[in-house]
């Protein structure tokens, strides 16, 4: 087992490269690591990460005043609570949920079949970039009701915006790039802002730019904030997810047979993925005070992260942690997509990810249409995997060969 001792980093390049080798020994040797680079703390095991998520009076999301909202270009989500959180959450939610969401399925699948169709007689796919990227990016934009050929485009301010957050030591030319195209993405948005206030739609930011809070509309700083903290709450699990559900079915070849002959088994399959490689990695709190966590004193004004990837490999909250087993019995499929998962791939707590029903959906949606055409899927020759990123993580790219589709 890898030893956690005084020279051990979060930020090397060994962690990097495998986090999931250090976490039993982070849990057990330090639940809480200090890095004095970032002057940060990291914690580990899942009592505590779940006690730092929903204690919302001892661990605030002040922090994202600095971490996300130059970005985001107004407050996100995350930063509200009281009344406004509530009222504003809601209609963000409404989106994703009920007959919105079901109205949805039928235009997540319709893209999903376009964007792979060239790929289906070459028998072989990029399941990362050739298809969940862009996948992903459409998906969002489709819920916002913005213009689907300009993704490319919104797909590289993404990649700024999502820089930025995710960035833990940022070189200061890195974070003017990542806030120049957040800037660039606020002026496209503008107009679009403008032109759904005098003609709205049935789209997510006609829904925002009509919506008040306390009798008032939003402004428009307000709404621009809410749209960039959907598309990156929606774009950045949805392409990670996919791509890490086929790895661990490829890699398991017996639980991948089950899902095909019986596809109710499909969302156990996408909530052990969840759990067992969450896409998002931290997630950050600061303490309103001095706090003790697994005896270690956390000053107050400290950034907390908390290692959701370490949490749910957690014995003392699953049995077997480190082995992917889509019939665990300490996981519960139902509950893994509710503010009840014990999983913590989502966050939870007041600030759990607003887009849970609409990612399940989704992923739902396109791995059933995915499977019966990827058959004898397995890697292309030569391919080696590989995985990226602290903060988010997922594969790097996944090549796929499977059986030419005629």
């Amino acid at each position: 087992m890898p030893v956690v001792d005084t020279d051990f980093s979060v930020l090397s390049e060994d962690f990097a490269a495998a986090p999931d080798r250090y976490f039993a020994a982070l849990r057990e040797r330090a639940p809480v690591h200090y890095e004095p680079e970032i002057d940060s703390y990291f914690v580990s095991r899942h009592a505590d990460v779940k006690r730092v998520l929903t204690d919302h009076e001892l661990f605030t999301t002040e922090m994202l005043q600095v971490r996300a909202e130059p970005v985001m270009r107004g407050p996100v989500l995350a930063q509200m609570t009281g009344a406004e959180h509530t009222a504003k959450r809601r209609i963000v939610v409404r989106a994703f949920t009920g007959s919105a969401l079901q109205d949805r399925i039928p235009v997540i699948r319709a893209r999903a079949e376009a964007l792979m169709a060239p790929f289906l007689p070459l028998g072989r796919v990029d399941l990362v970039n050739d298809f969940g990227k862009p996948f992903a990016i459409h998906a969002t934009l489709d819920v916002l009701g913005l213009e689907r050929e300009d993704w490319r485009q919104v797909a590289v301010w993404h990649g700024g915006v999502a820089e930025f957050i995710t960035g833990l030591n940022l070189t200061p030319e890195r974070r003017r790039h990542c806030v120049e195209h957040a800037e660039q993405l606020e002026a496209y948005l503008l107009p679009v802002i403008e032109q759904r206030r005098r003609n709205p739609g049935d789209d997510l930011i006609s829904q925002l730019c009509t919506a008040e809070f306390d009798g008032i509309a939003m402004s428009d700083r307000d709404v621009t904030a809410l749209i960039i903290n959907v598309l990156v709450a929606s774009t950045e699990p949805a392409d990670k997810t996919l791509a890490l559900l086929f790895k661990h079915l490829i890699d398991h070849p017996e639980q991948l047979a089950q899902v095909r002959r019986d596809p109710d088994l499909l969302g156990a399959a996408i909530a052990e993925t969840l759990r067992h490689t969450p896409p998002v990695q931290l997630i950050p709190r600061q303490a309103k005070e001095d706090t003790v966590l697994a005896g270690t004193t956390v000053p107050a004004g400290a950034t907390v992260f908390c290692m959701i990837g370490a949490a749910n490999r957690d014995p003392d909250a699953f049995s077997a942690p480190d082995t992917f087993d889509i019939h665990r019995p300490d996981l519960g499929t139902a509950r893994s997509f509710t503010a009840a998962a014990q999983h913590l791939a989502f966050g939870t707590g007041l600030h759990q990810c607003v887009g849970v029903a609409f990612a399940r959906a989704e992923l739902e949606t396109v791995a059933a249409m995915l499977l019966p055409l990827l058959d004898q899927v397995r890697y292309s020759p030569g391919f080696r995997y590989q995985e990226a990123g602290l903060y988010t993580r997922g594969p790097v790219a996944l090549s796929l060969d499977f059986t030419p589709v005629r």
